[in-house]
């Protein structure tokens, strides 16, 4: 029988490569909202990011975002997301 293929994604913060449903999504959607994706099924465009604090805030000092989404991110959208980020670890 063969394996069944695990999907992996990039960090862009480490840009280690691990499982997808290891990483957390980071979403930007139509309408220019940025947020964390919890079912990884959101519609827009994504960034893989550890869920770790220390990769997001490696992604936020280096800007990774930016050039994941190709605009330029404000720095309030930062702060939602570590919000986010303490929210989603609390959870699992």
């Amino acid at each position: 029988m063969k394996k069944k293929k695990i999907p992996e994604r990039k960090c862009i913060a480490c840009n280690s490569r691990d499982a997808k449903k290891s990483l957390l999504r980071i979403v930007k959607n139509k309408d220019g909202e940025i947020f964390i994706d919890p079912t990884n099924k959101a519609n827009g465009r994504g960034a893989y990011v550890c869920a770790t604090k220390e990769c997001l805030t490696k992604a936020i000092k280096t800007k990774a975002l930016n050039r994941a989404f190709k605009i330029d991110v404000d720095d309030s959208v930062y702060d939602e997301l570590l919000k986010e980020l303490n929210n989603y670890n609390d959870e699992n």
